[in-house]
């Protein structure tokens, strides 16, 4: 993949997604840890959430796309592409910025797993409560 190529980071829950859109030759093609978009996820859905950012600023056609993810799941990954691939397209081209804003994709969403207390059941679950 020579070439001049933009990157940009996602995270999402304890996945990271490092993203690349190449210009050139395979534009519109999307490689998720060397597997094809759909036969790396298989549910149904995240081939759209994950194409969203390039549907919406009508660039689907234009980049070859290329991430590499690891950790998490699959809602998790999927979540990281987003949003390393709205990363990507701004510094592609920095009017976008509205757009994605908008969308909502350039923010990382912040929400993880809160971590199991002492004398609880997980989180917040208490034991129940017994009188005798």
């Amino acid at each position: 993949m020579p070439g001049v190529y933009y990157e940009g980071v996602g995270r999402r829950k304890s996945a990271t997604a490092r993203v690349r859109l190449y210009t050139g030759d395979q534009a519109g093609e999307i490689v998720v840890n060397g597997k094809p978009l759909a036969e790396y996820f298989g549910r149904t859905g995240d081939v759209d959430v994950i194409t969203e950012p390039l549907r919406v600023v009508g660039l689907a056609d234009n980049f070859f796309v290329s991430a590499m993810v690891k950790g998490g799941g699959a809602t998790g990954q999927v979540g990281a592409i987003r949003h390393g691939l709205a990363r990507a397209l701004l510094k592609s081209d920095p009017n976008l910025r509205p757009v994605l804003r908008k969308g909502g994709w350039l923010t990382r969403d912040p929400r993880v797993k809160e971590r199991k207390k002492p004398g609880l059941k997980r989180a917040r679950k208490a034991p129940q409560y017994t009188k005798r």
